[in-house]
């Protein structure tokens, strides 16, 4: 099949071209032309995604599936409606966002028959707002919802990314919200990717919605002393109430309150009904190597120290800090 990626390089799209690739899908790729495919038999369609003039003729191109991962609002969606309806039999992927359903979370697991309510992230209201719009639509859809996703970045849980990974190996300390007993699914990009290409021209998945995770979770103590143990640096937790840390900047409610400060585990039965069950790493340590040795490779290394967030990090956890 003719498959295209729109985005392509990112955490999950890479993995997601390189399965499609190995399942012998003739592959192309809209985004700028930064990434470097190599000997890759990947058609590199280079445009600027908020330019008519590059992006409408992929509607005429004969993709029989669109796998739209550069999707963030309700108007994004309007307009990609308009631009597909007119590619007839093509089936389009969005990929949401597990962080759309509603907050607070279930004790049990999640599955898809669960309101989306996310009134803490932005983020979250426009992938809910635009998966909306996608069923009132003609189109042949399938809506994908990963959870953390992982590749090269760390799994953090205020979103500051190397930041954590800077103060471990310097012996300062890393912010966990409350006790850091809640647990997260956190999955590999290419755990992901098996399943995700398994539902492509799929009848079985047209109108229909998925989540696609890993059916492990850990909590969030674990997860940073396991960072801590692949760096071979100590560890040094200050747990800090939800409520305060929002307090000290109200940018952390969208990624707490709105995501990870919740018990997250996902029932994936819907997907494998339909794809057939798939394997996911379980061990922590394997599951982090990667994000840890892209951080270790990136040239980064120390680059925060000094910034805005880490400071703030340093004023918190002398204040809050046992």
């Amino acid at each position: 099949m003719k498959v295209l990626f729109i985005g392509g390089s990112g955490q999950i799209s890479l993995a997601c071209v390189h399965e499609a690739l190995k399942n012998g899908h003739q592959v192309s790729v809209f985004n700028r032309g930064s990434y470097d495919w190599g000997d890759l038999p990947v058609e590199q369609i280079v445009g600027d995604l908020n330019q008519d003039h590059d992006y409408l003729p992929l509607a005429n191109m004969g993709f029989d599936v669109v796998c739209q991962f550069m999707l963030f609002t309700p108007e994004q969606m309007q307009r990609d409606i308009k631009v597909f309806e007119q590619a007839k039999n093509c089936h389009y992927i969005f990929i949401s966002s597990a962080s759309a359903y509603h907050k607070p979370l279930p004790e049990l697991a999640v599955t898809e028959s669960l309101e989306l309510y996310n009134p803490h992230w932005e983020y979250s209201r426009n992938k809910a707002a635009a998966e909306v719009l996608l069923q009132q639509s003609e189109l042949l859809f399938t809506i994908v919802r990963p959870s953390h996703t992982l590749r090269t970045g760390l799994p953090t849980q205020m979103d500051e990314g190397f930041i954590v990974a800077d103060r471990m190996l310097r012996g300062a300390p890393v912010i966990v919200a409350n006790q850091g007993k809640t647990v997260w699914t956190i999955t590999r990009s290419e755990d992901f990717a098996v399943p995700f290409v398994g539902l492509f021209a799929n009848p079985k998945t047209y109108g229909e919605d998925f989540h696609i995770t890993s059916d492990t979770a850990f909590t969030w103590d674990e997860i940073y002393t396991v960072i801590g143990q692949l760096l071979e640096a100590k560890v040094n937790i200050v747990h800090i109430d939800v409520d305060k840390l929002i307090a000290a900047n109200p940018e952390f409610e969208g990624p707490l309150l709105g995501d990870k400060v919740y018990n997250a585990r996902f029932d994936n039965s819907k997907v494998k009904s339909v794809v057939g069950d798939y394997d996911c790493v379980q061990q922590l340590s394997r599951i982090l190597e990667q994000p840890v040795q892209s951080y270790l490779d990136s040239g980064l290394c120390g680059k925060s120290q000094g910034s805005a967030s880490d400071l703030l990090i340093d004023r918190l956890c002398e204040k809050y800090g046992s």
